[in-house]
């Protein structure tokens, strides 16, 4: 029975017991692994790397340009009338006879190449972020507004001064009775 090792430790340990004087029958015996793993640690200090697989077909390959058409016709259709991922998987059942897929394997495809037929037609993203950056003490967003409290059991109107620093994001409120700026 043999320990789990790497392939490299189990080829540097063929290939020291093979010095000892073991024969490749034994090697074989002891490692529990065929002539031709013993003759290729023998021949080589390191293992060959894997081979890469190549992507496995998906029953939904057949339908993935039929998928695409309609997220390209989305393209130019109004927000409310765009396919839904329901809506694709309904058609290609109803229209298509496509058995063999289900609602996850459309959904995951859907969710893939909604954003690649956007860039492919020249829309770019959907969404943008870009960061903004305030020096501290360069800006400032001030606003003013109507409040309505209670003040000593009478309902009043009153106006607030809002300030928030760019850069900290510190604010300060002001409620006052009047709107009207004061003199020294």
């Amino acid at each position: 029975m043999r320990r789990s090792t790497s392939k490299v430790e189990l080829y540097a340990a063929m290939r020291r017991d093979h010095r000892a004087g073991l024969s490749m029958r034994a090697l074989e015996r002891k490692y529990g692994v065929t002539w031709r793993t013993i003759r290729r640690a023998l021949d080589s200090n390191w293992p060959e790397p894997r081979k890469e697989q190549g992507p496995r077909p998906s029953r939904l390959d057949p339908y993935k340009p039929l998928i695409d058409a309609m997220l390209r016709a989305d393209l130019d259709a109004p927000p409310k009338q765009k396919h839904t991922v329901k809506r694709i998987f309904d058609r290609l059942l109803d229209e298509h006879a496509a058995d063999g897929i289900s609602y996850q394997m459309v959904r995951a495809y859907v969710a893939v190449r909604r954003k690649d037929v956007r860039w492919e037609a020249g829309r770019g993203p959907e969404e943008m972020f870009v960061p903004q950056t305030h020096m501290p003490g360069d800006e400032a967003e001030v606003d003013f507004g109507d409040v309505h409290v209670v003040l000593a059991g009478v309902p009043t109107r009153c106006y607030l001064f809002s300030l928030r620093l760019s850069y900290s994001g510190k604010a300060v409120h002001r409620v006052s009775a009047s709107c009207a700026q004061r003199r020294p």
